[in-house]
């Protein structure tokens, strides 16, 4: 069994906005394989549909350059290419909460693209660190702490989010 350990950036403003009116900009993923190593990683940008211009809050918190997102592919490509990363064998999606599952959902129905269904079997990892730990439902850096283990690279950005998340789910993962 192979996990996709994978974590996105959307577009955001430093108020709250509907899900709906949120796109993705970046998908990492890491592919931990059986033995639960990173074998494989994934890290494209989006460019964004809607709202075309980041936000400078937005900028600001991901890192994320507006040149970027400008250069990169809309989600209707990068989508089929992570699919492809992803491959036909049989994998679990992992991701820290549920948002970004949910954001994959709306940005396929936004594109009209079919949502996968192998994607229906998706572990919510905030949710297996809070019950395995009894503690509450934490951010990726506090659940860090708490293993502790180190926060590499920049936080809110999709690969490095994915790598640090990598980290908690080998130890959460195994039997």
């Amino acid at each position: 069994m192979n996990y996709i350990i994978f974590d996105l950036e959307a577009a955001c403003r430093e108020h709250r906005v509907p899900m709906d009116d949120m796109e993705i900009i970046e998908i990492g993923a890491v592919r931990l394989g059986p033995e639960l190593i990173p074998c494989d990683e994934f890290s494209f940008f989006v460019r964004p549909v809607l709202n075309t211009q980041l936000s400078d809050f937005c900028k600001n918190l991901t890192g994320i350059r507006q040149e970027q997102v400008d250069k990169a592919e809309d989600f209707k490509a990068v989508f089929p290419q992570f699919l492809a990363w992803i491959g036909p064998g049989p994998v679990t999606l992992c991701s820290w909460g549920n948002y970004d599952i949910k954001q994959i959902t709306i940005d396929c129905a936004r594109h009209g693209l079919p949502f996968p269904e192998s994607f229906k079997n998706h572990i919510n990892l905030k949710t297996l660190f809070a019950g395995r730990f009894s503690v509450k439902p934490c951010g990726m850096r506090k659940a860090l702490e708490k293993l502790g283990l180190p926060l590499d690279g920049a936080h809110h950005r999709g690969i490095d989010d994915a790598r640090n998340i990598a980290k908690i789910a080998q130890i959460l993962l195994k039997s």
